[in-house]
């Protein structure tokens, strides 16, 4: 395929592998993915406390089957699976992955991990996977007295 009539930011797609959050339009990223016939999915990491919420985020973004195991292995083997699933590929971003919190940041590790194992397998397979995660942190603490805004509100 011919790069002269792509941007960077789809040739940096086609190579595969991780994005940096901090140089990206979320906008700009779905339109060049899309006009490389790459599938996009969006996790929402923001609420997930534990890895089996982060990773129940990501089945819930790329539609995973109700069977998927819910571990490091199986969340490998479903992307490998979406990315032969798609014609060209696919570009996972995960939103405010609370790397930060004690209990997820061995997690996000293995994440990123699984994410790059993923890219290379695509690579091997003549397809493409590009992730961002957008890591956000440690979630604020708990105030005593003081109930969690409901699902979709906040301050």
């Amino acid at each position: 395929m011919a790069n002269s009539g792509q941007s960077a930011l789809q040739r940096q797609l086609q190579r595969g592998g991780a994005l940096d959050p901090a140089s990206l339009d979320p906008t700009s990223l779905a339109d060049a993915a899309r006009a490389l016939g790459a599938s996009v999915f969006v996790a929402d990491c923001d609420r997930a406390r534990s890895r089996s919420a982060v990773l129940r985020a990501i089945a819930k973004a790329v539609d995973f089957p109700m069977y998927f195991g819910g571990n490091f292995d199986a969340l490998y083997d479903c992307l490998c699976d979406t990315v032969l699933d798609q014609k060209v590929g696919v570009v996972l971003c995960l939103q405010k992955l609370h790397s930060g919190d004690p209990v997820l940041e061995e997690d996000a590790g293995r994440i990123e991990t699984v994410c790059a194992d993923a890219a290379e397998f695509a690579r091997e397979n003549g397809r493409l996977f590009s992730y961002v995660i957008e890591h956000a942190g440690a979630h604020p603490m708990a105030e005593p007295g003081v109930a969690a805004a409901p699902y979709g509100e906040s301050d």
